[in-house]
């Protein structure tokens, strides 16, 4: 990626004109936080929207009169309308000012909460639930990008990082909050608290994030084009490959810690999962700029030995401890990782090879529910790290072949900002 101009360091935006000349004292000296922020607040909801019913499921399918099982489809009809809707949205709006679009998909997400937390029908609630998925695929596509923009281009993976922080709060301190303040006080509030801290949220983005324009029609590459964009390839099949197995293990968390003789401490071990992601992400954050392909590696590798110990020791409460750590801090920095790849080997179309991640990446969450729920009935819960390693291994040998585009080194990523 070419940093030499202001339109080279940001080539998704229009003529360099368009893009502000030169940043404010705050972006000079280092990240925007304020703005930073405001996008990782983003993250947090379009993350806490989509998991928010596992914590509320018995009171949820009591008051709606329908199964545990049938409502836990809202969390699958979260990630199809995402999975669906984020590549030809993403190329719909492609020319909306960047501000304009955020604001849109935040507004999408007050939307469906808030017939979410009214609504007494079933099929009313699904669809507010697949609206909700829908916003998400416009937010996913668009955050990471927009994160890079408001930095020079050696901070952009530090402020994606900042931005992405977001979703293991979400999911270590988010879930159960929200879990928490819908048994004390019903599941309705619960949803409405998340309506309030989006209309917040609203106001905030108005204020302290800047503007940026859309990509002009002539700079938009075609689907199936970006696709042989070298690099973009690798990381979309590392995505899938990674997401897959996190997902399939994670989803069943329960089911594995429980059968393990931990089944009362699920809590104790996500809050160690969610602390060693959030180290994680900081990590990540720090020396992602220059170490990308290192990182990349580590987390995978990290995620692997996790999983062999959870597989060969499950019966060892400390080492299950010690796994789920290692788990977390290979997983926690895993979405900067991979959207900061597919931003910089993407280029100008680097909104679209996003828009591909978000869909692949959806697409692989609600394939490891139906995965690790067809491992489950038909192999037990020991089967869940087993099929993790399995689906890593592919995973590192892409990630170390992807030497030069993809996840290239330091060398590589220097000479492609010269070039």
């Amino acid at each position: 990626m070419r940093t030499d101009t202001a339109r080279s360091a940001h080539p998704e935006t229009g003529p360099a004109s368009e893009t502000p000349a030169a940043h404010g004292p705050e972006e000079r000296s280092g990240l925007p936080l304020a703005a930073l922020l405001a996008l990782a607040t983003a993250v947090f909801i379009t993350s806490l929207t989509e998991t928010l019913p596992a914590g509320l499921l018995p009171a949820m399918s009591s008051d709606l009169a329908v199964s545990e099982s049938a409502m836990g489809q809202t969390v699958t009809i979260y990630a199809i309308g995402t999975a669906l809707t984020a590549i030809p949205l993403t190329a719909f709006t492609a020319g909306w000012r960047r501000r304009r679009l955020l604001l849109t998909a935040m507004a999408g997400f007050a939307a469906a909460n808030t017939v979410t937390a009214v609504s007494t029908d079933y099929t009313l609630t699904m669809t507010a639930r697949f609206v909700a998925g829908v916003a998400a695929g416009l937010a996913w596509a668009l955050l990471a990008g927009y994160a890079r923009r408001l930095v020079p281009p050696q901070l952009g993976g530090r402020a994606i990082a900042v931005a992405m922080a977001g979703i293991p709060v979400a999911l270590s301190l988010g879930v159960p909050a929200g879990t928490f303040l819908g048994k004390a006080l019903g599941w309705r509030i619960a949803f409405w608290a998340m309506t309030a801290l989006t209309a917040l949220l609203l106001a905030w983005i108005t204020a302290a994030v800047p503007d940026y324009p859309g990509q002009r029609p002539e700079a938009r590459t075609p689907l199936l084009r970006v696709l042989r964009i070298r690099g973009v390839a690798p990381v979309l099949v590392v995505t899938l490959g990674y997401v897959l197995a996190h997902t399939v293990l994670y989803t069943y968390i329960a089911a594995f810690l429980g059968h393990a003789g931990l089944g009362g401490s699920v809590d104790r071990v996500l809050l160690v999962f969610g602390a060693a992601s959030l180290v994680s992400i900081w990590f990540v954050g720090a020396h992602i700029a220059r170490r990308l392909r290192a990182l990349s590696i580590g987390g995978a590798l990290l995620v692997a030995v996790a999983a062999a110990v959870l597989a060969v020791a499950a019966d060892s409460t400390p080492l299950v401890y010690g796994a789920v750590a290692l788990w977390g801090l290979g997983w926690g920095g895993a979405p900067t990782l991979l959207q900061t790849a597919v931003g910089e080997a993407g280029g100008e179309s680097a909104d679209a090879a996003q828009a591909m991640l978000v869909t692949l990446w959806n697409a692989a969450m609600a394939g490891g529910g139906v995965v690790g729920g067809l491992l489950l009935d038909a192999l037990g819960t020991g089967a869940f790290p087993w099929s993790v390693l399995v689906l890593m291994l592919p995973v590192l040998a892409v990630v170390l072949t992807a030497r030069a585009h993809g996840f290239p080194a330091a060398s590589a990523r220097r000479t492609a900002a010269a070039g």
